[in-house]
């Protein structure tokens, strides 16, 4: 399908720019990463240089920009301006998607199907988070917001058709799996949790509900988010203050601060007993210098997510259900997306044809007896409308004339030169 022209000055393309697991290690993701506070100074240069709609996300497995813009570069410079990559490493490790590629590239990370463990459905949530930021200040054209309602739409029916996301499979089970295979008496283990954001608070359900281990201690920057999670599983909360006194208590350290530095470092860890450290990070939050210490074993996120491989493989096979949605809910966006590239002609046509029916009954009202304008008003928009729909119809069928068809229209009705907005 040929991009649609658009009205402010050169075109505008749509493009899904970023960096993701598949070809970058969870360092160089690091390096792309965004805070809620870098997106949000993104966003404000994006809407102060004229980009005309944008939305950023940014999770533990990939950063992405999707948005208008005249060259991606616009889209690749914003992105390494507000995060620690250079242009440098965005060429090597990262990818560019421009319209129809890009259109697809959101409909496979929407529904699950891009995720690094397949099947993972909590990315549409943060994506509907991602727009809704755009949309807030007001950096979010109906074009986009008829696209993420249908990828918002094939996800749902991915969920409750398919068996795509059968199998507790996420990072927090993860790390509940890995403790239950690799560690022996787990229940009986001392485990510190340090950052109760959305991953530490799945991780502490699913170590509850798996290991069947109380014995769990929480500690978070603001005291009060862990109390709240605390209260929920009768667990217990120390200060942030206490956190290498509680490191030296322990056996099992799960980290995820979702903090832009490593957290934790070898100094903090004033203990011989075995530790085992579990680094559910993006950025790391654990300094890999722990490594160092001979009674610390260290495990991050990358190496977790081996760990579900039957889950995973059973997953698989609802692939190509889950293609068939999204291919069906395409049909439909598609269709409105063709219907975009006439709306201004019709509008146009619309206007001249109500043009002259306004000339037509001032030429006529003197000269007619018993003249009834608001009878023909009536008349005259419904036979416009009757017109403008059967041109519409033909338009809408023209799959591969349709330019010809609107320029002909433009040249019969002499219509002032139409382009479609891209919204």
């Amino acid at each position: 399908m040929q991009p649609m022209p658009h009205t402010m000055g050169p075109s505008y393309d749509f493009y899904a720019i970023g960096i993701s697991y598949r070809k970058a290690d969870a360092e160089m993701r690091g390096s792309f990463a965004l805070s809620d506070m870098a997106i949000a100074n993104l966003l404000d240069q994006a809407k102060a240089e004229g980009i005309p709609s944008l939305a950023v996300i940014s999770t533990c497995n990939r950063t992405e920009l999707y948005g208008f813009a005249r060259q991606p570069e616009e889209l690749i410079q914003l992105l390494c301006a507000h995060s620690h990559g250079t242009l440098a490493q965005f060429e090597q490790y990262a990818y560019v998607h421009r319209e129809d590629a890009a259109i697809q590239h959101l409909f496979q990370v929407g529904t699950g199907l891009d995720s690094q463990i397949l099947g993972d459905f909590e990315i549409i949530g943060q994506l509907k988070i991602a727009f809704k930021k755009a949309k807030k200040i007001n950096l979010l054209n109906p074009y986009m917001e008829r696209l993420i309602n249908a990828v918002i739409q094939a996800s749902k029916r991915i969920k409750t058709e398919t068996q795509l996301s059968s199998g507790a499979t996420s990072v927090s089970f993860a790390s509940a799996q890995y403790i239950l295979n690799e560690v022996k008496d787990s229940q009986d283990k001392r485990i510190l949790l340090f950052g109760t954001g959305k991953i530490g608070r799945n991780t502490c359900e699913n170590l509850i509900k798996h290991t069947q281990n109380k014995q769990i201690t929480l500690i978070n920057r603001t005291k009060d988010r862990a109390e709240r999670i605390a209260g929920k599983f009768d667990l217990v909360v120390k200060d942030y203050a206490q956190l290498e006194e509680e490191i030296a208590q322990t056996d099992i350290m799960i980290v995820a601060t979702g903090a832009q530095n490593p957290t934790v470092s070898k100094n903090l860890i004033a203990t011989n007993r075995p530790l085992l450290l579990l680094d559910l990070s993006i950025p790391r939050n654990i300094d890999p210098d722990v490594s160092e210490l001979e009674n610390v074993t260290l495990i991050h996120l990358d190496e977790l997510s081996q760990i579900t491989e039957n889950t995973l493989q059973n997953r698989e096979h609802f692939i190509p259900q889950a293609q068939r949605i999204i291919q069906d809910v395409l049909v439909d966006f598609n269709a409105w997306r063709e219907s975009r590239k006439f709306a201004p002609t019709m509008f146009a046509l619309k206007n001249k044809l109500s043009a002259l029916k306004e000339a037509e009954i001032k030429s006529n009202r003197t000269k007619i007896n018993n003249f009834n304008q608001e009878q023909a008003d009536v008349i005259a928009d419904r036979i416009i409308q009757k017109i403008a729909g059967h041109f519409a119809n033909h338009l809408r069928n023209e799959d591969e004339n349709t330019q010809q068809a609107i320029e002909l229209l433009n040249k019969v009705f002499k219509l002032e030169s139409q382009t479609v907005i891209h919204e």
